[in-house]
């Protein structure tokens, strides 16, 4: 099997898998197992539906509050792609391209266990689309967070029965444009299939997994650049020392305290007798700090890993144990809990880096005012701190849990939902807010670094640092500094350190 392709079957997929995924562009392919689970579950709901009258909830009803109305054998087809055109109702903002292909990725890891009734041509289209780079047009505005991500699911299932719009080849096109290029037909849907697709939390699910790969980028880069603002603002090392941690415990601050020793090794700066006894909260609290978000990550990661290797359409399908299962596997409450839960937790980072940002700025450990040669004549690094004070605050405003909130839906049927859509939307808005700030900090801590040559901070920062000026020049004078904080910005996308 080629290594380019990651292979979906009922074995867990990894954090790593899907970091790969988009980092190395891979293909999706199904195993021969999950082939053959997926044809056996269809052959059974087939068997099931034609030697009896059973009514089974959305095989052979309608939706929602409609469930007691029974649908005839030949209206099958028809009440699946009335469910998907019907529930098409995203607004908003279109779904990132990166978000959109794990959404279809975890679709196809979902349906791939065999419970779910779906006919192996519907699982190869979604292979279809991924593999050929079609990409559905899908809206962040939609969905309740239970009974499934309803309206991005059907907007990522459109493009299948030849309706909707898509992205390909950097142009959005109809989706029946895409079927006639590659030469494809459009799926006719068997009874399940339609609640197959658009049951789920693979909007949810999409989210919270790119918003954790981001995090895993931005928690290193926050220690880097904690360790790069100690010695800016010489800071004495002793709340970084091993027995004060000890004594504590907790895994992520003891952990971050020794990252940030193992960062500072060699710093000449840090070696230096101090004036001061103690540092302020914002340097002296990073291990505390960091730490505890590193602890939230590491417990939101194993909720979503947990999740993507999950089925969570409905109704289930066990055809072993000749059993058809209607519950609510489809709804997103541990997303929603763990999403919030993230989403405080990194807008901590933020406020916390903010803190330093503010230090660095303010005359103190014979730094000039604003980190600038003539202060007054020249405002320096005094704006870039009200951007990230702004940034914070609405990260502040973004982090009232929406997973605490419900509306009733389908005339009182769906009386509970998990808003976790929601919480996943602007969980991804306080992530992405939290790495401007960072890039703020690392800007001011640069300037504030070179204030204190000719001694040199450690080997590790010196060349993040050196890195750091090919594209970011020292600010001699002002300039229009929204330019330098972009190029900051892209560092930290782009620079391997907290690779």
């Amino acid at each position: 099997m080629s290594y380019n392709y990651l292979p979906l079957d009922k074995n867990p997929t990894t954090f790593q898998q899907v970091k790969n995924l988009l980092a190395s562009k891979q293909l999706l392919s199904i195993t021969f197992a999950a082939h053959q689970s997926i044809v056996a579950c269809r052959e059974y709901l087939d068997t099931k539906l034609a030697t009896g009258n059973n009514v089974f909830y959305g095989i052979n009803t309608g939706f929602g509050y409609l469930q007691n109305v029974q649908i005839g054998n030949a209206q099958l087809e028809e009440l699946q792609s009335n469910l998907i055109k019907s529930h098409a109702c995203g607004l908003g903002e279109e779904v990132p391209e990166d978000i959109v292909k794990l959404m279809i990725m975890l679709k196809i890891k979902s349906l791939s266990y065999g419970h779910s009734g779906v006919q192996i041509d519907t699982v190869k289209r979604l292979l279809d689309l991924y593999n050929n780079n079609v990409l559905p047009v899908i809206f962040t505005q939609g969905s309740l967070g239970a009974s499934g991500d309803l309206a991005p699911l059907s907007h990522l299932s459109l493009p299948l029965l030849g309706l909707g719009d898509v992205y390909h080849e950097g142009k959005k096109i109809t989706a029946a444009a895409a079927l006639q290029k590659f030469g494809w037909q459009p799926i006719h849907l068997l009874s399940k299939e339609g609640l197959a697709l658009i049951n789920g939390t693979q909007f949810m699910s999409a989210y919270g997994m790119y918003a954790l790969m981001q995090c895993d980028r931005l928690l290193k880069w926050a220690n880097i650049i904690a360790a790069i603002s100690f010695d800016a603002f010489d800071c004495t090392l002793e709340p970084l020392h091993e027995k004060i941690h000890s004594i504590r415990n907790h895994k992520g601050q003891v952990d971050t305290a020794a990252e940030l020793r193992k960062l500072l090794v060699g710093s000449q700066i840090a070696a230096q007798k101090k004036e001061q006894v103690q540092d302020p909260y914002s340097f002296r609290c990073v291990p505390q700090v960091h730490g505890a978000t590193k602890d939230t990550f590491d417990y939101v990661l194993g909720i979503f890993i947990k999740e993507i290797n999950s089925v969570t359409d409905n109704p289930n399908i066990f055809p072993e144990e000749d059993l058809i299962l209607s519950g609510g596997n489809f709804h997103g409450q541990p997303l929603a809990l763990a999403l919030d839960f993230l989403a405080i937790a990194m807008s901590e980072i933020a406020n916390i880096s903010e803190r330093r940002t503010y230090q660095l700025i303010s005359g103190q450990h014979k730094l000039p005012m604003f980190l600038v040669k003539q202060p007054g004549l020249h405002s320096g690094f005094m704006i870039p701190q009200y951007t990230a004070a702004g940034i914070v605050s609405e990260n502040k405003q973004l982090c009232t849990p929406a997973s605490v909130d419900s509306i009733s839906s389908s005339n009182n049927q769906e009386d509970h939902v998990s808003m976790g859509a929601n919480a996943a939307t602007k969980c991804k808005r306080v992530v992405d807010n939290v790495e401007k700030v960072l890039a703020i900090e690392l800007l001011t801590a640069v300037q504030a670094l070179e204030f204190r040559r000719p001694l040199q901070s450690s080997p590790v920062i010196e060349a993040i640092v050196t890195a750091f000026r090919k594209e970011v020049t020292f600010n001699e004078a002002d300039r229009i500094l929204q330019v330098d904080m972009l190029n900051a910005i892209a560092f930290i996308k782009n620079e391997p350190f907290a690779g």
